[in-house]
């Protein structure tokens, strides 16, 4: 039975609070904006119905406070919490929170979170949904030892992840057994030391690959998938450049890719939107699952262009436990979308993060070009967050014509005051390996 919700809180801050706002005015649903000292003038706070302090800068201080946060809803009669992407987004604790306090988490349960979250058990329920693996092992590793062992076995390289990590952070990549039994200790410290879990796990270090994600839609009653994503441009295995479709892979292939995507799903008895993140092996043309973000993802609007859709409007639905009864058939993607995130840093100084006031600001002005994001002239860049401040989303009939609008819409963005990546964007598109769609991970191979 439906359900309905007249206000959400937005757990987030930046360009995903603001986006979140305005889905939520187009549905008639009120809003109330947490937020931090250092995010008190923004335009999410400006936009909402509502908005509450909740701490200072530091996000554990503020973002991270579960506790706040929950309070603040229940005072206001919130009706769900929106998490967005990134702070509490996969926090299992925070879903348990929402659901001791009688109020809907916009996302799925804590235990398929949990699940799901632990990259090294996500990898074993993909494995038995039937879903190619990399070769690794099966769960967490205790000790140094027993990681050469499995490397000695599958080969090298090899990657060393936390189990709990994300975001790029908490994984070395390792040609030698004596580098594996150096490191090992440091590696579990670090892994505890970020995301409060020390366990870790291994698998094949593959190095000609293109990173596929596949956007899944759980109603609670089938499972829906639209297309893949390329997001193989990264820095640091942090995502720059994000595409859709995925122009790469055959019919054939993205066929199975989907399957594996419906089986992970109905096997962790999904819910809400979630992304299914797969390598894919240039050198033998085959995909392994790698891991599954169980949030919104800061890409999705590629997705949202090529299929006239709105995931956040789509995650509210759900959460009201409506049944989106569609056609998977009818779900027919049109043209090709590139999404350029624009970040706060300085290209020439190795991406030092460049914090300050926005003195000049000028947003490109075409047909089929799309602005996500939170800052204006006077803007104050926070030093505690990341550094992410736009993201432009060109959409058109192919990809050529895609990136042919994006070095347009590149070249008639203007933001003085701070240094930024739109440059380095710029470099890429006219880069003619990326032109050509010839390119694996180590495009960049910056350090």
């Amino acid at each position: 039975m439906s359900m309905t919700i007249h206000k959400i809180l937005i757990a987030n801050r930046g360009e995903i609070a603001v986006r979140i706002i305005r889905t939520c005015k187009a549905m008639n649903i009120q809003t109330v904006q947490v937020y931090s000292d250092a995010d008190a003038n923004s335009l999410a706070v400006q936009l909402a119905d509502e908005s509450v302090n909740i701490g200072p800068g530091p996000a554990l201080q503020s973002y991270f406070n579960i506790e706040k946060i929950i309070s603040v809803a229940k005072d206001l009669g919130v009706d769900a919490i929106h998490p967005g992407y990134g702070f509490l987004s996969e926090k299992a604790a925070f879903v348990q929170a929402c659901e001791t306090a009688g109020i809907v988490f916009i996302g799925p349960s804590a235990q398929t979170m949990a699940d799901m979250g632990d990259k090294a058990r996500a990898k074993l329920i993909a494995k038995r949904a039937g879903v190619p693996t990399s070769p690794g092992s099966d769960g967490e590793i205790q000790t140094s030892e027993e990681a050469v062992a499995l490397a000695d076995t599958i080969g090298y390289p090899v990657i060393i992840k936390a189990s709990a990590g994300g975001g790029g952070r908490g994984m070395k990549i390792f040609h030698h057994a004596d580098d594996i039994r150096k490191e090992f200790d440091n590696l579990t410290a670090e892994a505890m030391r970020s995301f409060a879990k020390s366990d870790l796990y291994i698998e094949k270090y593959f190095e000609n690959i293109r990173h596929i994600e596949v956007q899944v839609i759980c109603d609670g009653h089938e499972v829906y998938v639209l297309g893949a994503r390329d997001c193989t441009i990264q820095r640091k295995n942090q995502k720059l450049i994000e595409e859709s479709p995925a122009n790469l892979l055959s019919r054939e292939l993205l066929e199975r890719i989907s399957e594996s995507s419906v089986q992970i799903c109905k096997a962790s008895n999904y819910l809400n939107i979630g992304t299914i993140e797969y390598i894919y092996d240039l050198n033998v043309h085959e995909y392994y699952f790698l891991e599954m973000n169980t949030r919104i993802q800061v890409e999705h609007p590629v997705t949202e262009m090529c299929f006239n859709m709105d995931l956040v409007e789509v995650q509210i639905k759900i959460a009201r436990n409506e049944h989106l009864n569609w056609n998977q058939s009818a779900l027919v993607s049109d043209g090709h979308a590139i999404e350029c995130r624009i970040n706060a840093e300085n290209p020439d100084k190795k991406f030092m993060p460049s914090p300050g006031t926005i003195t000049t600001l000028k947003w490109p002005s075409m047909d089929g070009v799309r602005i996500d994001s939170h800052i204006f002239e006077g803007y104050s860049i926070p030093i505690f967050y990341d550094s992410l401040i736009a993201k432009i989303i060109c959409h058109a009939k192919t990809r050529e014509d895609a990136v042919e609008l994006m070095k347009s819409a590149l070249c008639q963005l203007h933001i003085e005051g701070i240094k930024t990546t739109i440059s380095f964007h710029a470099s890429i598109m006219s880069d003619l390996r990326f032109k050509n769609n010839i390119y694996n991970t180590q495009f960049l191979n910056i350090t």
